[in-house]
């Protein structure tokens, strides 16, 4: 177990669920991701992929929102800007059992703007308040947050932003969720999304200051858990994506430093043993474990032989195999520094 750096006691702050979060990332953060994620953090919130109305009304309402219950606490994240539909969605994630929904304002793809949603509805604020008034009163006390940038485009008056906040706070909502940066919606990709627009992370704090009332969690290029610390002096919580997702067993001392949990942490050997427990499940009833295994494969970087163990789980040649032997042949691998003559 790596060292925890322990910061100042805990406060009330450390009961508010949205303190520390895992960012809902499309073809990433699928419920085998999440599953693993539970496996390392306890208190964490995770999101699900951004799932869009007309795919939960139209399609697979099962295949979409069907869940290991070990996932909680959990949020839907939803695309979407019919009033209507946002509202029907709801009453779908509630019967699932969900334990927030989210309004997904910020995502810039051009495939999202076409579909009128994402990042682009920043510019439309009356429109997503009917959508906010109408989410919540389906949600019969379910929370419905806003996912949002701090602008769009190359203007960045911060009226923009706040004037967005207020709106929707009078229709309600009362937790947002806003990435540092602005969303250009025209000429770069969602990749260069998050990285080229700059940060600015006074733009989220002065949101905080100006409604205190409301519950504000920043999003966008957080570092590691010092930066975590530093951010929650300013903001009520931290939404982390790809670092999350890369060095997954960072999460693991998140519980003790943010939460002020105590009691014996699980080890790296306890995660993975937990982890092939659930690929042979899966192999069991006839679903292919690599799909889930390729949200593992961080699990031990940074440590001796964890190129080797990433080597033997990515091997195709041994995809069809029984997840616990190809475990013992990973574990060969990173303990011995010598790859198994099977994948030599």
């Amino acid at each position: 177990m790596a060292a925890v750096v322990q910061t100042d006691p805990p406060t009330r702050s450390a009961c508010n669920p949205w303190r520390l979060s895992v960012a809902p990332m499309m073809d990433w953060t699928d419920s085998h991701c999440r599953v693993f994620h539970r496996l390392l953090t306890r208190r964490t919130r995770l999101y699900t992929e951004m799932v869009t109305t007309g795919a939960l009304l139209h399609g697979d309402v099962a295949r979409h929102l069907d869940f290991d219950t070990i996932e909680h606490p959990l949020a839907l994240q939803l695309g979407g800007s019919e009033p209507a539909d946002l509202a029907a969605c709801v009453r779908l994630a509630r019967r699932w059992g969900y334990d927030e929904v989210n309004l997904n304002c910020g995502c810039p793809s051009e495939r999202v703007q076409r579909g009128a949603f994402g990042a682009c509805l920043m510019a439309e604020p009356a429109l997503v308040a009917d959508c906010v008034r109408a989410m919540l009163d389906a949600s019969d006390g379910l929370p419905v947050t806003v996912k949002h940038r701090i602008g769009i485009d190359r203007v960045e008056d911060y009226g923009f932003v706040r004037d967005f906040v207020g709106t929707l706070a009078e229709a309600g909502c009362r937790v947002f969720i806003v990435h540092a940066r602005n969303a250009w919606l025209q000429g770069i990709s969602p990749k260069e999304n998050r990285e080229l627009p700059p940060l600015r992370y006074e733009l989220v704090h002065r949101l905080k200051r100006e409604f205190a009332a409301l519950t504000i969690v920043i999003n966008g290029g957080v570092g590691d858990d010092d930066a975590i610390a530093d951010q929650l002096r300013h903001v009520d919580g931290v939404m982390l994506g790809r670092r999350a997702y890369h060095e997954p067993w960072a999460m693991a001392a998140w519980d003790e430093r943010f939460f002020g949990e105590t009691g014996p942490a699980a080890s790296r050997e306890q995660v993975e043993a937990a982890w092939v427990a659930y690929l042979e499940r899966l192999h069991a009833a006839g679903k292919p474990w690599p799909r889930a295994m390729r949200h593992a494969l961080g699990l031990w970087n940074g440590t001796p032989g964890a190129r080797r163990w990433r080597q033997v789980w990515s091997d195709h040649r041994l995809k069809l195999e029984p997840p616990r032997k190809v475990a013992a042949m990973a574990r060969e691998a990173r303990t011995r520094r010598v790859m198994p003559a099977a994948v030599d």
